[in-house]
């Protein structure tokens, strides 16, 4: 089966172990979007493992990672993760790791003008300052270096070489920042070019074969809807489309041998950096959950903030996403707390809000509607079966299916691999 997961909130769902999870009867996992500015998280035999560019499925025997043409790749943090897996005594060859001729690649004057753009701005975005964005609109205004031609060095010649004609004047003159040396970054670049070449295929003919021949793939997704560029909490958002139909258009897969998305949501939101969070808590319980669910950015370390549980996003996500079924996460975190509030949607000058806010002046002035529900104490760490669970956290669950009217199918209860409760 070829599977989408992608995630349903602002990121940082638990996507990575959810991945990892699905990976053991998958033969291909595919990323599709984003940089270096994502984060999955797994924990393997105690052992934390942080993957920025690397699909997740690397760390099981037998699977083919590609990083697709939808991803804009910064070779450095790529051949750091490459080593540092080697150094775990993980294996990273060219026969379980391809990357896209096609994928974009970020050079340093791309994480410079990220910086640079966000001092500037009145209303800060939250960059991760990783140069994706500056990667992505060189791409679509047909300035982007590709693989490829970091393969070709006549070819990476002239174009860094007309990059920074135009980029250099820029530092200097609108940022009184510093320039870019040609030969400092041509002859680093060729380094990564040595490194990275026997990884380098043609992706989109490797899945159409690897679909001829029956294999199972799966595509993973980074961050989470409400960052897609399209569709999220603009300008407030990535700088790619997150959603599950840019799985086909970020791998040269076509859409319609997708069969089945799956929609990793939170128990409870966050959300890492500015924009729109109705639901966020300021109070002890916000700290509760911080601290609880060890909510610090996989990226950047920053602080997570932190709210109850958003019905009102999430079936907006279910609709964009055409989501099948719900992988639940997180769960564990909420033991301990008396009453839970859920929101199932909002108001602004008390009346209900009846179309879902697109622009920042729509989200202005948005309060939730809650919903209280009992909580529970029992810890559920331990427990893998669907009715061991709390009868309040079944009740939970069962009100966030009806809600969304899409199926839980998956319930991640603790930080473990096999911390997965599978719903019958």
């Amino acid at each position: 089966m070829n599977i989408v997961v992608v995630g349903l909130q602002w990121g940082d769902e638990g996507k990575g172990k959810i991945i990892d999870w699905f990976s053991k009867e998958c033969d291909y996992i595919v990323r599709f979007q984003g940089g270096n500015n994502a984060g999955h998280t797994v924990v393997v035999d105690g052992r934390k493992f942080v993957f920025h560019l690397l699909p997740s499925g690397v760390l099981r025997q037998n699977k083919v990672c590609v990083i697709g043409n939808g991803v804009v790749v910064d070779p450095r943090i790529l051949v750091e993760e490459i080593d540092m897996l080697r150094k775990a005594d993980i294996d990273v060859s060219s026969d379980n790791l391809k990357i896209s001729l096609l994928s974009h690649i970020i050079f340093p004057y791309h994480r410079n003008l990220d910086a640079l753009r966000e001092q500037r701005r009145d209303q800060k975005i939250g960059t991760t300052g990783r140069g994706i964005g500056p990667c992505y609109v060189d791409k679509y205004s047909r300035s982007g270096i590709r693989l490829a031609e970091l393969l070709d060095p006549e070819l990476l010649e002239s174009r860094l070489r007309d990059n920074l004609k135009e980029k250099n004047p820029i530092f200097r003159e609108a940022f009184g920042a510093g320039e870019f040396s040609f030969e400092e970054v041509y002859d680093e670049y060729m380094s990564y070019a040595r490194t990275l070449a026997p990884f380098a295929v043609d992706t989109a003919q490797l899945l159409h074969d690897a679909k001829k021949t029956g294999k199972n793939i799966l595509f993973e997704g980074a961050q989470g809807t409400f960052l897609d560029v399209d569709f999220g909490t603009y300008p407030f958002v990535t700088s790619s489309n997150t959603v599950s139909s840019n799985a086909a258009v970020g791998s040269g897969f076509s859409v319609s041998n997708i069969e089945k998305v799956i929609g990793v949501a939170k128990a409870y939101t966050t959300r890492v950096g500015e924009g729109p969070f109705p639901t966020e808590l300021t109070d002890a319980e916000s700290c509760a959950l911080r601290d609880k669910g060890a909510e610090f950015g996989a990226t950047t370390g920053r602080p997570r903030r932190c709210g109850w549980l958003d019905l009102a996003l999430l079936k907006r996500a279910v609709i964009l996403n055409g989501v099948d079924s719900i992988a639940f996460t997180k769960l564990d975190i909420l033991s301990g707390f008396k009453t839970i509030k859920v929101c199932t949607g909002y108001r602004r000058n008390g009346r209900p809000v009846d179309r879902f806010p697109l622009t920042v002046n729509e989200w202005e002035n948005v309060e939730p509607e809650y919903v209280e529900m009992p909580g529970w104490d029992e810890p559920t760490g331990d427990i893998r079966k669907y009715d061991q669970l709390p009868a309040a956290a079944r009740k939970y669950i069962s009100f966030v299916e009806e809600y969304l009217e899409t199926r839980v199918e998956f319930v991640s209860v603790g930080s473990l691999r096999d911390a997965i409760i599978e719903k019958p």
